[in-house]
Protein backbone atom coordinates (compact mmCIF):
# COMPACT_ATOMS: atom_id res chain seq x y z
CA UNK A 1 0.00 0.00 0.00
CA UNK A 2 3.17 2.58 0.61
CA UNK A 3 3.28 2.78 -3.28
CA UNK A 4 -0.49 3.17 -3.72
CA UNK A 5 -1.95 4.74 -1.34
CA UNK A 6 -5.36 6.02 -3.16
CA UNK A 7 -6.16 2.28 -4.28
CA UNK A 8 -5.45 1.55 -0.55
CA UNK A 9 -7.62 4.85 0.74
CA UNK A 10 -10.47 4.04 -2.24
CA UNK A 11 -10.29 0.34 -0.88
CA UNK A 12 -10.66 1.47 2.99
CA UNK A 13 -13.84 3.45 1.60
CA UNK A 14 -15.38 0.31 0.07
CA UNK A 15 -15.13 -1.94 2.92
CA UNK A 16 -16.52 0.22 5.21
CA UNK A 17 -19.16 1.13 3.46
CA UNK A 18 -19.90 -2.60 2.89
CA UNK A 19 -19.50 -2.99 6.35
CA UNK A 20 -22.28 -0.83 7.44
CA UNK A 21 -25.23 -2.27 5.81
CA UNK A 22 -26.88 0.97 4.99
CA UNK A 23 -25.56 4.21 2.80
CA UNK A 24 -23.06 6.67 4.75
CA UNK A 25 -22.31 10.29 4.76
CA UNK A 26 -19.04 11.21 3.60
CA UNK A 27 -18.19 12.88 6.60
CA UNK A 28 -18.61 9.84 8.65
CA UNK A 29 -16.60 8.29 6.16
CA UNK A 30 -13.67 10.57 6.50
CA UNK A 31 -13.87 10.68 10.43
CA UNK A 32 -13.89 6.75 10.96
CA UNK A 33 -11.08 6.26 8.07
CA UNK A 34 -9.06 8.95 9.32
CA UNK A 35 -8.93 10.76 6.01
CA UNK A 36 -9.58 14.48 5.57
CA UNK A 37 -13.07 15.41 3.79
CA UNK A 38 -11.30 16.51 0.26
CA UNK A 39 -9.83 13.40 -0.13
CA UNK A 40 -12.67 11.29 1.09
CA UNK A 41 -14.81 13.33 -1.67
CA UNK A 42 -12.38 12.85 -4.53
CA UNK A 43 -12.48 9.02 -3.96
CA UNK A 44 -16.03 8.44 -3.84
CA UNK A 45 -15.80 10.62 -7.17
CA UNK A 46 -13.88 8.04 -8.26
CA UNK A 47 -15.89 5.10 -6.94
CA UNK A 48 -19.14 6.99 -8.11
CA UNK A 49 -17.75 7.12 -11.90
CA UNK A 50 -17.23 3.91 -11.98
CA UNK A 51 -19.99 2.36 -10.64
CA UNK A 52 -18.71 1.08 -7.34
CA UNK A 53 -20.23 3.29 -4.67
CA UNK A 54 -23.60 5.35 -5.59
CA UNK A 55 -24.35 8.38 -4.27
CA UNK A 56 -28.14 9.51 -2.73
CA UNK A 57 -28.13 13.09 -3.07
CA UNK A 58 -31.31 13.30 -1.16
CA UNK A 59 -29.65 11.64 1.95
CA UNK A 60 -26.16 13.04 1.57
CA UNK A 61 -24.91 9.51 1.75
CA UNK A 62 -23.35 6.82 -0.35
CA UNK A 63 -23.88 3.15 -0.70
CA UNK A 64 -22.69 0.65 -2.84
CA UNK A 65 -22.99 0.18 -6.74
CA UNK A 66 -23.96 -2.01 -9.15
CA UNK A 67 -20.42 -2.51 -10.01
CA UNK A 68 -19.56 -3.36 -6.25
CA UNK A 69 -22.33 -6.03 -6.75
CA UNK A 70 -21.09 -7.31 -9.67
CA UNK A 71 -17.78 -7.88 -8.03
CA UNK A 72 -19.49 -10.19 -5.32
CA UNK A 73 -21.24 -11.91 -7.67
CA UNK A 74 -18.00 -12.72 -9.54
CA UNK A 75 -16.41 -13.96 -6.23
CA UNK A 76 -19.85 -16.06 -5.13
CA UNK A 77 -18.44 -17.96 -8.40
CA UNK A 78 -15.13 -18.75 -7.66
CA UNK A 79 -16.20 -18.83 -4.18
CA UNK A 80 -12.23 -19.03 -3.32
CA UNK A 81 -12.64 -18.87 0.42
CA UNK A 82 -15.19 -21.96 0.02
CA UNK A 83 -13.08 -23.70 -2.27
CA UNK A 84 -10.12 -24.02 0.45
CA UNK A 85 -12.52 -24.17 3.22
CA UNK A 86 -14.12 -27.28 1.62
CA UNK A 87 -11.70 -30.22 2.41
CA UNK A 88 -11.11 -29.09 6.05
CA UNK A 89 -14.78 -28.75 6.86
CA UNK A 90 -15.07 -32.22 5.11
CA UNK A 91 -12.28 -33.90 7.44
CA UNK A 92 -14.24 -31.81 10.72
CA UNK A 93 -17.45 -33.78 10.32
CA UNK A 94 -15.97 -36.88 9.89
CA UNK A 95 -13.88 -36.21 12.95
CA UNK A 96 -16.41 -34.90 15.22
CA UNK A 97 -19.23 -36.75 14.00
CA UNK A 98 -21.49 -33.00 13.99
CA UNK A 99 -22.52 -31.17 11.93
CA UNK A 100 -19.73 -28.14 10.70
CA UNK A 101 -20.65 -24.84 9.11
CA UNK A 102 -18.60 -21.54 8.15
CA UNK A 103 -19.78 -17.98 8.05
CA UNK A 104 -18.71 -14.28 7.15
CA UNK A 105 -19.53 -11.31 8.58
CA UNK A 106 -22.13 -9.20 6.55
CA UNK A 107 -22.92 -5.69 8.31
CA UNK A 108 -23.99 -6.94 12.02
CA UNK A 109 -25.12 -10.55 10.49
CA UNK A 110 -23.47 -13.73 9.71
CA UNK A 111 -23.87 -15.00 6.27
CA UNK A 112 -22.98 -19.14 6.10
CA UNK A 113 -21.08 -20.19 2.85
CA UNK A 114 -20.34 -23.81 3.69
CA UNK A 115 -22.82 -26.18 5.53
CA UNK A 116 -21.49 -29.74 5.93
CA UNK A 117 -23.95 -32.21 7.39
CA UNK A 118 -22.97 -35.51 9.79
CA UNK A 119 -25.22 -38.47 9.16
CA UNK A 120 -28.02 -38.72 11.64
CA UNK A 121 -27.64 -35.90 13.08
CA UNK A 122 -31.01 -32.54 13.54
CA UNK A 123 -30.98 -30.79 9.97
CA UNK A 124 -30.32 -27.33 10.86
CA UNK A 125 -31.31 -23.00 10.08
CA UNK A 126 -27.73 -22.38 9.11
CA UNK A 127 -27.94 -23.73 5.21
CA UNK A 128 -25.99 -21.68 2.97
CA UNK A 129 -26.96 -18.59 2.13
CA UNK A 130 -29.10 -18.18 5.52
CA UNK A 131 -28.24 -14.67 7.60
CA UNK A 132 -28.52 -14.50 11.04
CA UNK A 133 -28.26 -11.46 13.67
CA UNK A 134 -24.28 -12.25 14.71
CA UNK A 135 -24.62 -11.58 18.58
CA UNK A 136 -27.14 -14.18 18.59
CA UNK A 137 -24.40 -17.12 16.63
CA UNK A 138 -21.24 -18.53 17.86
CA UNK A 139 -19.73 -17.66 14.64
CA UNK A 140 -20.74 -14.07 14.46
CA UNK A 141 -19.42 -13.74 18.66
CA UNK A 142 -16.25 -15.42 17.17
CA UNK A 143 -15.85 -12.88 14.77
CA UNK A 144 -16.87 -9.75 16.61
CA UNK A 145 -14.77 -10.26 19.56
CA UNK A 146 -11.90 -10.19 17.02
CA UNK A 147 -13.03 -6.34 15.05
CA UNK A 148 -11.31 -3.30 16.37
CA UNK A 149 -13.71 -1.95 19.47
CA UNK A 150 -14.81 0.78 17.27
CA UNK A 151 -16.08 -1.15 14.49
CA UNK A 152 -17.99 -3.20 16.99
CA UNK A 153 -19.46 0.04 18.00
CA UNK A 154 -20.18 1.71 14.73
CA UNK A 155 -22.38 -1.87 14.31
CA UNK A 156 -24.44 -1.53 17.41
CA UNK A 157 -24.43 2.44 18.61
CA UNK A 158 -27.04 1.42 20.83
CA UNK A 159 -29.37 -1.16 22.07
CA UNK A 160 -32.00 -0.46 19.19
CA UNK A 161 -29.28 -2.28 17.19
CA UNK A 162 -29.28 -5.89 18.59
CA UNK A 163 -31.91 -7.98 17.43
CA UNK A 164 -32.88 -10.63 20.41
CA UNK A 165 -34.61 -14.02 19.82
CA UNK A 166 -38.00 -15.08 21.82
CA UNK A 167 -35.95 -12.49 24.54
CA UNK A 168 -32.44 -14.32 24.07
CA UNK A 169 -29.48 -12.57 23.49
CA UNK A 170 -27.50 -9.68 24.52
CA UNK A 171 -29.98 -6.91 25.81
CA UNK A 172 -27.25 -4.28 25.58
CA UNK A 173 -24.41 -2.86 24.02
CA UNK A 174 -22.78 -3.15 27.71
CA UNK A 175 -23.73 -6.52 27.69
CA UNK A 176 -22.39 -7.35 24.33
CA UNK A 177 -19.27 -6.02 25.13
CA UNK A 178 -19.17 -8.51 28.26
CA UNK A 179 -19.72 -11.53 26.06
CA UNK A 180 -17.03 -10.68 23.19
CA UNK A 181 -14.63 -9.87 26.48
CA UNK A 182 -15.20 -13.58 27.19
CA UNK A 183 -14.90 -14.86 24.18
CA UNK A 184 -11.10 -13.59 23.81
CA UNK A 185 -10.59 -14.25 26.94
CA UNK A 186 -11.42 -17.93 25.69
CA UNK A 187 -10.21 -17.87 22.81
CA UNK A 188 -14.05 -19.73 21.03
CA UNK A 189 -17.01 -18.55 21.43
CA UNK A 190 -20.01 -20.34 22.64
CA UNK A 191 -23.99 -20.46 21.36
CA UNK A 192 -26.34 -22.57 23.81
CA UNK A 193 -30.02 -22.74 22.03
CA UNK A 194 -30.19 -19.01 20.65
CA UNK A 195 -30.83 -19.85 17.77
CA UNK A 196 -32.39 -23.62 18.28
CA UNK A 197 -33.37 -24.70 21.53
CA UNK A 198 -31.49 -28.30 22.88
CA UNK A 199 -28.65 -26.90 20.16
CA UNK A 200 -25.16 -25.32 20.68
CA UNK A 201 -22.57 -24.48 18.73
CA UNK A 202 -18.48 -23.88 19.45
CA UNK A 203 -16.49 -21.51 16.51
CA UNK A 204 -13.21 -19.80 16.03
CA UNK A 205 -12.49 -16.95 14.07
CA UNK A 206 -10.28 -17.53 11.20
CA UNK A 207 -7.93 -14.40 10.83
CA UNK A 208 -5.86 -12.87 8.18
CA UNK A 209 -2.30 -11.79 7.94
CA UNK A 210 -3.70 -9.35 9.66
CA UNK A 211 -5.78 -10.22 12.02
CA UNK A 212 -8.81 -9.70 10.45
CA UNK A 213 -11.64 -12.07 11.01
CA UNK A 214 -12.32 -13.34 7.20
CA UNK A 215 -14.82 -16.17 8.67
CA UNK A 216 -15.49 -18.56 11.63
CA UNK A 217 -15.82 -22.55 11.54
CA UNK A 218 -18.53 -23.64 14.31
CA UNK A 219 -19.42 -27.10 15.16
CA UNK A 220 -22.99 -27.78 16.15
CA UNK A 221 -24.17 -30.22 18.47
CA UNK A 222 -27.54 -31.48 20.44
CA UNK A 223 -26.64 -30.12 23.76
CA UNK A 224 -28.15 -33.30 25.67
CA UNK A 225 -25.14 -35.16 23.71
CA UNK A 226 -21.86 -33.38 24.44
CA UNK A 227 -20.88 -33.09 28.18
CA UNK A 228 -17.93 -30.58 29.20
CA UNK A 229 -14.96 -32.99 28.13
CA UNK A 230 -17.05 -33.57 24.94
CA UNK A 231 -17.02 -29.85 24.24
CA UNK A 232 -13.56 -29.00 24.84
CA UNK A 233 -12.45 -32.06 22.25
CA UNK A 234 -14.82 -30.06 19.98
CA UNK A 235 -13.47 -26.78 20.23
CA UNK A 236 -10.02 -28.44 19.45
CA UNK A 237 -10.98 -29.22 16.32
CA UNK A 238 -12.81 -26.81 15.55
CA UNK A 239 -9.55 -24.41 17.03
CA UNK A 240 -7.41 -26.28 14.06
CA UNK A 241 -9.69 -26.06 11.02
CA UNK A 242 -9.93 -22.32 11.50
CA UNK A 243 -5.92 -22.51 11.75
CA UNK A 244 -5.49 -24.78 9.27
CA UNK A 245 -7.81 -22.57 6.50
CA UNK A 246 -6.25 -19.26 8.57
CA UNK A 247 -2.91 -20.75 6.73
CA UNK A 248 -4.58 -21.02 3.78
CA UNK A 249 -5.78 -17.84 3.51
CA UNK A 250 -2.39 -16.13 4.61
CA UNK A 251 -0.52 -18.03 1.78
CA UNK A 252 -3.19 -16.44 -1.20
CA UNK A 253 -2.59 -12.89 0.35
Amino acid sequence: MANAPAAGHALDVLGLIARRGEPVPAAAIARDLGLPRSSVYHLLAVLVERGYVRHLPEERRYGLGLAAYELGSAYQRQAPLERMARGLMDRLVDGCGHNAHLAVLHGGDVLYVVEHRAPGRPLLVTDVGVRLPAPLTATGLAMLAALPAAQVRALYPDRAALVRRDGRGPASTTQLRSWLQAVRQRGYAVEDGLVTPGLGSVAVAVLDANDYPVAAVAVTYPQADVDDAGRERLVAAVGRTAGALAARVGRVR
